[in-house]
């Protein structure tokens, strides 16, 4: 296990440097000025802005910046927001908790309805039971989580005004986002979970567990389940890494402080170091999440540690 985990961590450095300068190239290629941006509008005149931008190091050739940029993240320095002039580090854990709890709680509704509906359509296979919950999972699949936002906002906030769109962090206000985002992915759960348990109930191994005597559930819980998960597993993940990189549409219609509102106002700023500290954080939330999946799959399937150790 040990050697598995070392190998998928040698793997994890490359896409990480990889997708650091990948994103401080694309920033800075992208057209417009951080520093004319900050000061439109203002009488400073072209030789004031040029010093600015010597003492920021935005004049120094690409290769420069990068390196400085890359020598101080691996020390944990993002570099400092040139608008409101704080650690983009210390910005980012701010931002975090709210991005957070957005996950944890969407991530749960998808786990409890996702694997619950997909054992019930498989248990009930060719029933009127799995029509009804792959009608629902067809609907979540193809529904825009930004539609469902607005038409949730508009129900139960408009009209009824059970739930609040705005207000501090609270029960209340975290329901309709994480009830988007878990709605969604909890479909595509419920299809993966299917499938794959109606797969796996097929198999020789099933068949005797069943002869032997076994209770039905202990057959579904302790045998074909586990075997089934890998896929669930691998869409969880992502998932949950996408989260913690920030629901965008999401945080954007609910109006929430998160790691993905931050992003795309770094952006549109033309703030570089909050956006290459954002897009790296996000990065690395995807390589910790994707090595975490393949621990788990070292533990559901023995045969993925050995082949990768072999």
């Amino acid at each position: 296990m040990h050697r598995y985990v070392i190998s998928r961590l040698a793997l994890a450095i490359p896409t990480i440097l990889g997708v650091s300068l990948l994103v401080f190239l694309m920033l800075h290629l992208v057209p417009g000025d951080p520093i004319d941006f900050m000061f439109q509008g203002s009488a400073l005149s072209a030789a004031e802005k040029d010093a600015i931008r010597d003492r920021l190091g935005l004049n120094d050739p690409l290769y420069i910046q990068y390196g400085r940029f890359l020598f101080k993240a691996v020390q944990g320095d993002l570099g400092t927001a040139i608008f409101i002039r704080r650690p983009v580090t210390r910005i980012i854990l701010d931002e975090l908790p709210y991005t957070v709890r957005l996950a944890v709680a969407g991530m749960s509704l998808t786990i409890l309805f996702g694997l619950s509906f997909g054992i019930l359509s498989a248990l009930c296979h060719n029933t009127w039971i799995e029509s009804v919950i792959s009608a629902i999972a067809l609907s979540g699949l193809s529904m825009p989580s930004f539609w469902l936002a607005l038409m949730l906002t508009y129900i139960f906030s408009v009209r009824l005004g059970w739930l609040p769109i705005f207000g501090e962090e609270s029960l209340a206000v975290l329901i309709m986002p994480a009830f988007v985002v878990g709605f969604r992915a909890s479909a595509m759960i419920t299809r993966l979970t299917r499938s794959g348990l109606l797969e796996v109930l097929n198999q020789c191994y099933i068949r005797t567990a069943r002869a032997k005597g076994l209770m039905e559930r202990t057959v579904v819980v302790r045998h074909a389940l586990k075997n089934a998960l890998i896929p669930v597993v691998t869409y969880l993940g992502l998932q949950f890494g996408q989260l913690l990189g920030g629901a965008v549409i999401v945080e954007t219609v609910f109006a929430r402080r998160g790691i993905g509102s931050l992003a795309v106002n770094a952006i549109l700023q033309r703030d570089l170091p909050l956006a290459q500290g954002t897009v790296l954080f996000v990065a690395l939330a995807y390589v910790v999440v994707n090595l975490v999946v393949d621990i788990l799959y070292a533990y559901l399937d023995p045969r993925v540690r050995y082949g990768a150790a072999g």
